[in-house]
């Protein structure tokens, strides 16, 4: 279905600010992602893909109008998305910031004459939420196809002085921190006494009750059983005096637990006497069922570790009532000896776009493996292998030199054997990459802290993973839009 000519509105006089000159380059690279997105065709295919979704859940053909109330909503979704990651990562915060800024307003297509309607908190969520991982990549893959495609006697697709090349790659892998407390054993029981008890304190708002004692009191006794458990530890015969207090905490848990069981039976039932909808009454069914699910493991965890005084591995340890997927990382870093959260692998080219990635559900597999299976992708986006790569000695092995060796691509990974690199560091090119690798570590910080959010806080694998593709896209228009452009792209500009 092709897309239809939107006409194009009344726009306000767009105030001329002197002065700052951080401003004006913050104004010009609006401008010319504004430019990319155009020209590479990406938003384009955004709507489209937006209408196609919109015609399979409705099961037939929008009318005009839809289809037009469809593509605006899909352009602004998009460009609001891509700005979030270019200024506020919070979507409170990034609201508040796009009523105030008309520059950020007429980049997201909200600058009317009459009045601005800026989407909220919820909508910004939502607008995130139109595309899945699979298609944000696809665009990934294809700005980046683009932006190292130089066709011979043409201009370059992008408008780039020169094309932004994979001939040389640089990988490394990382830990996406989760957005959770530290995994104290006894600490996970008193987040589900917390969290079953505001979850029946809304049940009995709603008029729904069974007699207990009032949900706060439990939360009282909790409170002061976790200050008693934490002053014990500075406390002669602390060892004995833990047990007794976790005891006290399994008992409490306990209790609550039946309780919450109880509730939750009541609310199933007759939800229909409440002020809520379905949807709402099956949210707040869901936050009970995730930590009843959970709370057994996390018992039995803080009994075998406290009361039992034995090891838990890291694949049964339960790190969070409300995030199943995360693992332990251990990294062996200064500050960062053990990490919480999922490993994500990134590969980057000379100029700093992020060329592939790989958020991990699972335990890593070994960074010379991730860097085979990356190889693949590049292959399937750019037509062809890169010419070489370079990485730490994470990524050395066997099996990965034959396999560079068998695509004659030229092997830049640290070797293991302090021996070896004597002798590769003798060679130029190979010293230059690895000089070259110390700014991998750098994008990744800037990923982690200007993109993603120090910490993401998405909830959920599928989320975090949708959040990483998005910020690699804004990443990489942001990078594109920093690079020299054509003589005769600047031209057309200065004409028009």
């Amino acid at each position: 279905m092709g897309l239809i000519t939107e006409e194009q509105e009344f726009r306000p006089h767009f105030p001329i600010v002197c002065g700052s000159l951080d401003y004006r380059r913050f104004e010009q690279r609006l401008r010319r992602m504004e430019e990319l997105l155009g020209t590479s065709g990406l938003e384009d295919r955004f709507v489209e893909g937006r209408v196609r979704a919109w015609v399979q859940g409705a099961g037939r053909e929008p009318s005009a109008r839809e289809q037009l109330r469809i593509q605006r909503q899909s352009r602004r979704a998009l460009r609001c998305t891509l700005a979030r990651q270019w200024t506020e990562k919070e979507y409170r915060r990034f609201a508040r910031r796009l009523a105030e800024s008309s520059l950020l307003q007429r980049f997201c297509l909200l600058d009317r004459i009459d009045v601005v309607r800026v989407p909220s908190k919820s909508a910004l969520q939502r607008y995130e939420a139109m595309a899945d991982e699979e298609e944000i990549r696809r665009m990934a893959g294809e700005l980046n196809r683009l932006a190292s495609s130089m066709p011979e006697g043409g201009r370059q697709p992008l408008g780039l002085a020169e094309a932004a090349g994979a001939e040389m790659v640089w990988a490394d892998s990382t830990c996406l921190k989760a957005n959770i407390h530290f995994p104290v054993d006894w600490v996970l029981l008193r987040d589900a006494v917390r969290t079953l008890m505001k979850a029946v304190i809304l049940i009995r708002r709603q008029g729904l009750k069974h007699r207990m004692e009032e949900p706060a009191e439990f939360m009282k006794r909790m409170n002061r059983l976790s200050m008693q458990m934490t002053q014990a530890g500075r406390r002669s015969g602390s060892v004995r005096s833990r047990k007794k207090i976790l005891r006290s905490m399994k008992r409490l848990t306990g209790i609550v637990r039946r309780h919450a069981e109880r509730y939750r039976r009541v609310l199933s039932v007759d939800w229909r006497q409440t002020e809520w909808t379905q949807r709402q009454a099956e949210q707040v069914l869901s936050r009970i069922d995730g930590v009843l699910a959970v709370l057994p493991s996390a018992i039995r965890q803080a009994h075998e570790r406290i009361i039992g005084r034995r090891i838990v591995p890291n694949e049964a340890k339960v790190l969070s009532l409300y995030e199943p997927e995360l693992r332990v990382i251990v990294r062996g870093k200064a500050g960062a000896e053990v990490e919480f959260g999922n490993t994500l692998y990134l590969a980057e080219q000379r100029h700093g776009l992020i060329v592939d990635w790989k958020l991990l559900r699972e335990g890593a597999p070994g960074d010379a493996k991730l860097l085979e299976e990356s190889l693949e992708r590049m292959q399937e986006i750019f037509g062809s292998y890169p010419l070489g790569v370079g990485a730490d000695r994470g990524f050395d092995r066997r099996k990965t030199r034959e396999y560079l060796a068998e695509r004659e691509i030229y092997n830049g990974l640290c070797p293991k054997s302090p021996k070896d690199l004597r002798h590769r560091l003798q060679d130029e090119v190979f010293a230059d990459v690895q000089r070259r690798r110390a700014q991998t570590e750098g994008r990744i910080g800037i990923l982690q802290n200007d993109f993603f959010g120090h910490p993401l806080r998405n909830k959920g694998f599928e989320s975090r993973e949708r959040a990483v593709a998005w910020a690699v896209l804004g990443h990489n228009l942001w990078v594109l839009a920093r690079l020299p452009q054509a003589e005769e792209t600047k031209r057309r500009k200065r004409a028009a």
